[in-house]
């Protein structure tokens, strides 16, 4: 049953204010019924002779949640939010809008069309639509700018982030931050101003914060941005619409919104942030664990090894508000991994993205132990040692002898069997994987690795963990690579056979960059340093994941660092290095020659286009047996691995959505192609198998 306008906002005058209480479960969005009792309202709070003021508030502690998604799809009826808008700014009473709980996307574009915004102590506001491919086209864009300069405008809508009470009331979008009860305080700003007397500002007329702006501020953030943004319409747009609110009339500045809202709605990529914005959400929900089953609190973690992996990792954590106790070998490794992390914040300092009170305190959350013994009171302990499965028994020991039950005891690996870590303690079921990604203060992934002997409890603590500290949590289960780098060995080696046939480590990156990717494979595996990579390859070869005797197993790496080219430290790997710059080598080309003569394989051009298919369907149908295995719960997993572990572009949704937009009948016809030409290691899935020929998504 549809709820009635005058059911979905209240009316009482308080102290000769008017209060329009928004009651519209479950969480006040701007639904028909909503509209139509809000217009109502002002229009009884205009004409009541006994008020002299409104104050606007959402019941059960919420403000308003923004658009009604049970409207999506359906022809609009009822007033428009630009109507109601329209008329709180034409109001000859002081509006005041009473924020509690959000107030984001069009809630808060509501709160700006207000006179005056007094927020609780524990609200906090925000424009995130960019997060979906969008802008904010209720007057979002040219509100906030003439609320707050296009520096906060920009900002805050870009980001996408929400922001607390205190920092709003500072950044000057709202007028009053309230300790105690949010209406009270909102009621007694209202009756203020009243005594104060008019006329009552209205913000889309405001022009003191956007006068005299240099357009070269614009232009300099669009060209600072390009590669970061390349492939998506929003931010570029977002960039348009904060602009056209310097040098456009009000009512102009609010038409240019609407088209570019528009041109963001229609745009490709939209469809792809969406997708990973419902992705990222899924991927942190564990499947078939009983609800009853609640995670531990942490509040204190023990990390092991100060080296690079386990200094972002302990800034990580410290910047969460955790006490981190940091462990190595040597006070002199200690002392070196310190001062890796204060480098690291003094560069953030630098740069503005962070202050140093901040860093202060980060650093004062940190103390660092040189016995294992000082982990006996902490919640978990985090290993980042040498991927050495003695290593990793030996570590784990030692935790064991000291850790209090139920402590979780996590392993940072990448690649190694997490049973096999598990059963060299006395409590397996505490063990976990969570495999950062570096530099750990900065990547959003963490890997959460389950194996057969981790209990529920255990599980559902390191996802709700990884929440906890900022990161993107996926759950893997448990293979030689987990996902990310399962799927990346699968194309990193079809990279090297292009290389074989072929093509050259940079035309294969230039074809990956031109997709979209930041950089390519081998240029990566150059700055992460090719003795790694070949220790990986060594490893797998002795446990026979690896042939190198096949067809197309290509000895390229092995060449390459037993000529002492080790990557961008020592100047030279797959490219020659001058600093940090890189540039093809003839000398590598010259290497696959006559590799390519050995193995009697005749050398052809390949086109950047079978180089980006081959790659990505590779990706694909990795993926696809990942799924059909249980190692991913969900397709959309692996999307969320790679856009935020991997670099793959996020405009295009990751490498399964974007096997969707293709169609997988038409990505099932290619991989059966490839089988016909290389054999076994094109063999598909039988998930895409199934789901191609029914003409299906991954969901089927």
């Amino acid at each position: 049953m549809t709820m009635k306008p005058e059911d979905a906002v209240r009316y009482e005058v308080r102290d000769r204010v008017a209060v329009l209480t928004i009651d519209f479960p479950p969480v006040n969005a701007l639904g028909e019924p909503m509209r139509r009792g809000l217009m109502a309202r002002f229009d009884q709070a205009q004409a009541d002779p006994a008020a002299d003021a409104m104050v606007i508030v959402g019941a059960n502690d919420k403000f308003i949640a923004g658009a009604d998604i049970r409207e999506f799809g359906l022809p609009k009826s009822g007033p428009m939010q630009s109507e109601i808008q329209a008329k709180m700014e034409k109001a000859d009473k002081p509006v005041v809008v009473a924020i509690d709980g959000y107030a984001l996307g069009g809630g808060f574009e509501v709160a700006l069309a207000a006179h005056y915004r007094v927020a609780a102590s524990r609200a906090k506001v925000g424009l995130p639509e960019v997060n979906l491919g969008l802008l904010p086209g209720a007057g979002g864009t040219q509100r906030a700018t003439r609320l707050a300069g296009p520096a906060v405008a920009l900002a805050m809508i870009l980001g996408g982030n929400q922001i607390p009470a205190a920092k709003a009331l500072q950044l000057g979008l709202v007028d009053a931050v309230a300790e105690g009860d949010v209406t009270e305080a909102a009621i007694a700003f209202a009756r203020q101003k009243v005594a104060e007397g008019g006329p009552w500002p209205v913000v889309i007329e405001r022009t003191d914060k956007v006068t005299g702006i240099d357009p070269q501020f614009f232009a300099d953030m669009r060209a600072k941005n390009a590669a970061k943004w390349k492939g998506m319409v929003a931010p570029f747009k977002i960039v348009d619409c904060v602009e056209a609110a310097t040098r456009l009339e009000a009512r102009e500045g609010l038409v240019f919104e609407k088209e570019a809202f528009k041109a963001c709605n229609d745009a490709p990529s939209r469809a792809a942030q969406v997708h990973l914005f419902f992705a990222e959400r899924a991927a942190a929900k564990v499947e078939g664990v009983s609800p009853e089953i609640k995670p531990k609190k942490i509040r204190s973690v023990g990390v092991i090894g100060a080296g690079t992996m386990g200094g972002g990792i302990t800034m990580c954590l410290a910047n969460a508000g955790l006490v981190v106790k940091l462990l190595d070998s040597s006070q002199a490794a200690i002392d070196a991994g310190l001062a890796r992390v204060k480098d690291n914040y003094q560069t953030s300092v630098a740069r503005g993205s962070t202050s140093q009170d901040k860093v202060d305190a980060a650093l004062g959350r940190i103390e660092t132990v040189l016995d294992y013994a000082g982990f006996a009171d902490v919640d978990m302990i985090i290993e980042a040692v040498f991927e050495n499965m003695d290593v990793k028994h030996e570590v784990f020991r030692k935790i064991d002898a000291v850790a209090k039950p139920g402590a979780v005891r996590a392993s940072n690996t990448s690649a190694l069997d997490i049973d096999q870590v598990a059963r060299a303690t006395k409590r397996p079921q505490d063990v976990i994987g969570m495999h950062f990604f570096s530099p750990a203060n900065v990547m959003k992934l963490v890997e959460v690795v389950r194996g057969d002997l981790a209990s529920p409890e255990t599980i559902v603590t390191a996802m709700a963990f990884g929440k906890q500290i900022g990161k993107v949590p996926v759950l893997a289960g448990n293979c030689p690579g987990f996902i990310g780098n399962r799927i990346l060995a699968r194309y990193g080696a079809e990279g090297d056979v292009l290389m074989l046939e072929g093509s050259t480590p940079w035309q294969v990156d230039d074809a990956l960059k031109e997709f979209g990717f930041p950089m390519g494979i081998y240029l990566m595996r150059d700055m992460a340093g090719l003795d790694v990579s070949l220790g990986v390859r060594r490893n797998a070869i002795e446990t026979g994941a690896v042939d190198p005797d096949a067809p197309d197993f290509v000895p390229l790496l092995e060449r390459i660092c037993e000529a002492g080219r080790l990557g961008q430290k020592t100047g030279a790997g797959f490219y020659k290095y001058d600093g940090r710059k890189a540039s093809p080598d003839p000398e590598v080309a010259e290497m696959l020659t006559r590799i390519s003569a050995e193995k009697g394989v005749t050398r052809r051009e390949i086109a950047d286009e079978e180089i980006v298919w081959r790659v990505l369907l590779a990706m694909v149908n990795e993926g696809a047996k990942i799924v059909e295995e249980g190692i991913a719960q969900r397709a959309s997993d692996i999307d969320v691995t790679y856009t935020f572990g991997y670099g793959f572009p996020k405009y295009r949704g990751g490498p399964m959505f974007w096997a969707e937009q293709q169609g997988l009948d038409k990505v099932l016809a290619k991989v059966r192609e490839y089988e016909a030409r290389y054999g076994a290691r094109w063999a598909p899935a039988k998930l895409l198998v199934e789901r191609g020929e029914a003409g299906t998504g991954w969901k089927g």
